[in-house]
């Protein structure tokens, strides 16, 4: 499949340029765009080196030390050692560096005028929209998904979303069955992801073993989906169906042919989802009380 990236190219180039991030002070600031840049992000609640280099894409540790020494010595940002953990240095914003971020703040509002300004309301609700769709599929885009132990509190507070939405849709309070505490979701038995922005989950899911039938004997052929959530915030980016061939592709590497999955109706996106990537069908497999459709899948 052609990929035609033109439209993408010459969108980066103009955009980048309109917005000041070619300046060498960016927006007239005396900063930099990337040592701006990351003072913004410990304005907005960043508190570790690690959080900085989560929210800004996996920078080199060495480049993002370099920039927090160049806003250390204008007296904008402290940091220091974690007194809990020393292998993490803690960073904020000084007084002055609050009254800098507030000037970023104010002299990027008054580019998004210089933007805006000119066009009709028409014209900025049709580019309010076009960016809103184009950062959120970019951002899906560049997610990546990873493994994570169950008991991570990444996966945790992947977790509690997922209960709490679900509690909220079917009407009822569903418990945490135990989750954290599921060797079927950790190896060799299974594994469970979580994709992330900025340092948030924004999707997870898990793929395990068929668990064993009531004569004591496992399927070693078929997997099962378990745990499938997207952000609702999220949803309509393609990060649902995305997971949904990770795990495929997971349960293949594991050494299964067949996937299989519950669900409940009110959860039609879901079923939606399931039936345009190939699932078909199938009777009650197993005794989750919650769930009211059954789907099963052949992998290739």
């Amino acid at each position: 499949m052609t990929v035609d990236t033109s439209v993408m190219r010459k969108f980066n180039m103009s955009y980048v340029r309109r917005v000041g991030a070619l300046e060498e002070s960016f927006l007239g600031s005396g900063l930099p765009y990337g040592t701006a840049r990351i003072l913004y992000e410990i304005g907005l609640g960043a508190e570790t080196v690690q959080d900085l280099r989560t929210r800004l894409g996996g920078l080199d540790s060495g480049y993002v030390s370099r920039m927090l020494r160049s806003l250390e010595s204008k007296g904008f940002v402290a940091t220091e050692r974690d007194p809990a953990d020393g292998r993490r240095r803690l960073v904020v914003l000084t007084e002055d560096g609050l009254k800098q971020w507030d000037d970023l703040e104010r002299r990027s509002e008054e580019r998004a005028h210089l933007l805006l300004d000119p066009l009709t309301q028409r014209q900025r609700d049709r580019l309010n929209e076009a960016l809103a769709t184009a950062d959120l599929l970019v951002r899906a885009a560049t997610i990546t998904i990873e493994p994570v132990d169950p008991r991570d509190p990444m996966a945790q507070e992947a977790m509690g979303h997922y209960f709490a939405e679900i509690g909220e849709r079917f009407g009822f309070t569903v418990g945490d069955e135990g989750f954290g505490d599921d060797p079927s979701l950790r190896p060799p038995h299974g594994t469970f992801f979580v994709a992330a922005s900025d340092g948030a989950p924004v999707a997870s899911g898990g793929v395990r073993e068929f668990p064993s039938t009531s004569s004591g004997h496992r399927d070693e052929r078929t997997a099962e989906i378990k745990r499938m959530w997207v952000d609702p915030a999220w949803r309509g980016a393609g990060l649902g169906s995305r997971l949904l061939r990770h795990l495929e592709a997971e349960a293949l590497r594991l050494g299964h042919q067949v996937v299989r999955l519950d669900t409940r109706d009110v959860l039609t996106e879901a079923i939606g989802m399931y039936e345009r990537a190939g699932y078909e069908r199938i009777d009650r497999y197993n005794d989750n009380p919650h769930a009211t459709h059954f789907f099963r899948k052949q992998l290739r």
